[in-house]
């Protein structure tokens, strides 16, 4: 556990070295005042028309979903370029042969990285998550239900490509890597959206597809909890499968036993990385 902990805190080290941190910091920065300036303006010129708060409060609500989905593409990007070159990176400069001639395990390599990226992503997705949205709450007054449960279901999507990432680049190259995490956060996406829509149309074996893929790439999943955590109550009074089949929308937040299986199929994949970098040659 010691080798784990050591190499986990030289990856945080690294990544703050190289300024991976500091550029993350400073494009939320931007993109929060930006979002926050446009959101002040919309609610000022709202209320000089005489807007009722409650519809403000509506508008305040879709931008903010619209600001945790275009955070959740930032998270997920970051999360598989953080993670591709993870293992990938130590085998090609033979950085991981030097450290693996120690009494290290190839497990612990493996573990050591994850955990240091994850402390790094989750770090991140706190800080630009919860900054959003209070940064939102104070130029409009509306503040979501749940807020802090919307920040970790992002930061849990992003691990989950993470693991994804630092899987396949035990055997892959760092690039390679990084495009096959993004193509498969975008197909977990809109296997959602498909079932959606499928439910609505009643497209019964569509549906059963769409809801397996849920199941083998949680991240969909994970997005519509954090879609329920930003929704304004008032509108989880709709409804119906028309409604459902918004990817804007979920009416309920994921079941447990879904969030279960999601803790599991994260080590269940981390398990796997560790055993496929135990079996390649160095």
């Amino acid at each position: 556990m010691s080798a784990v902990l050591i190499i986990a805190r030289l990856t945080v080290a690294e990544a703050v070295r190289r300024r991976i941190v500091w550029v993350l910091l400073g494009l939320t920065a931007v993109s929060v005042g930006l979002t926050t300036w446009g959101a002040d303006r919309l609610v000022s010129l709202a209320r000089e028309a005489g807007r009722d708060e409650l519809t403000i409060f509506i508008g305040i609500a879709g931008i903010l979903l619209l600001v945790a989905f275009m955070f959740s593409f930032v998270l997920a990007m970051t999360a598989a370029f953080l993670g591709a070159p993870a293992i990938a990176t130590d085998l090609e400069t033979g950085v991981a042969q030097a450290m693996l001639a120690r009494p290290i395990r190839r497990t612990d390599l493996v573990v050591g990285r994850w955990l240091g990226l994850g402390l790094v992503v989750l770090a991140y997705a706190a800080v630009s998550g919860l900054l959003e949205i209070y940064a939102m709450d104070a130029v409009s007054g509306y503040l979501p239900p749940k807020p802090l449960e919307a920040v970790l279901y992002l930061a849990a999507q992003s691990i989950i490509l993470l693991t994804v990432a630092v899987l396949l680049s035990t055997r892959l190259p760092a690039m390679a890597s990084g495009a096959i995490c993004v193509v498969l956060f975008g197909l977990g996406w809109m296997a959602g959206v498909f079932a959606g829509v499928g439910r609505a149309l009643d497209a019964g074996p569509l549906v059963t597809v769409a809801e397996a893929s849920r199941w083998l790439l949680p991240s969909d999943g994970l997005w519509r909890g954090t879609v329920h955590a930003l929704q304004p109550p008032i509108t989880l009074s709709g409804g119906g499968d028309a409604a459902n089949a918004n990817p804007f929308f979920a009416p309920t937040a994921p079941p447990p036993e879904f969030l279960l299986w999601a803790a599991v199929w994260t080590v269940i994949v981390l398990a796997l990385a560790s055993l496929s970098l135990e079996r390649r040659d160095l």
